[in-house]
């Protein structure tokens, strides 16, 4: 992601929605995996909405590749170690 920004082009390439309030299936968001990765910043994909959670897929994963995981519904979702590696 460190090479998407340059002099060029400062602008992020994504736009997220930070707004858990307004999420909807297909709507990119910045998700996180504290347990592993601190508050490294990962791209995802939301395919469900739920009242208390989320179930997104890393974003760009080709649809036989994905695997889904379960997030809080916050602004950035948190995401289980789990969830994310597999583990």
């Amino acid at each position: 992601m460190k090479d998407m920004v340059t002099a060029q082009e400062p602008d992020c390439p994504f736009e997220f929605n930070f707004d858990a309030a307004s999420f909807k299936a297909g709507d990119v968001v910045s998700y996180r995996v504290p347990e592993a990765f601190d508050e490294m910043p990962f791209v995802g994909e939301l395919l469900e909405v739920h009242e208390d959670h989320v179930i997104l897929k890393h974003y760009g994963e080709p649809e036989n590749q994905s695997r889904p995981m379960r997030g809080t519904r916050e602004d950035r979702p948190v995401v289980s170690k789990a969830d994310a590696l597999g583990d």
